[in-house]
């Protein structure tokens, strides 16, 4: 499977999320979009700048790790992060701001 097919399977999962991730996931966005460089930020500084979130890893060696960044009002924008076998960004998004939970 190419990283580009893994990065929308995953992109599409994530939009199910129902609930609030666990506490240390939650990151402003503009800190996540001025920090996160694809093809330079390693998964290392990542876990050092940002803490532990939820991740997928594939059978292939990418892994595909989520944090929110709240968004007022109990919302919240989800940020996918990409990451290659190698231990490197290679793609991130952002998604759209969520509903507030009820």
């Amino acid at each position: 499977m190419s990283a580009r097919a893994l990065f929308l399977s995953l992109a599409m999962l994530s939009g199910c999320a129902t609930s609030p991730l666990p506490p240390g996931t939650q990151v402003p966005a503009e800190r996540l979009l001025a920090s996160v460089v694809p093809g330079t930020t390693t998964k290392a500084e990542l876990a050092a700048a940002f803490g532990a979130t939820k991740t997928v890893v594939f059978d292939s060696g990418y892994e595909t790790w989520l944090y929110q960044s709240p968004a007022g009002g109990g919302r919240y924008a989800e940020f996918v992060i990409l990451i290659n076998p190698q231990g490197v960004v290679a793609k991130t998004r952002q998604g759209p701001v969520s509903a507030p939970q009820p």
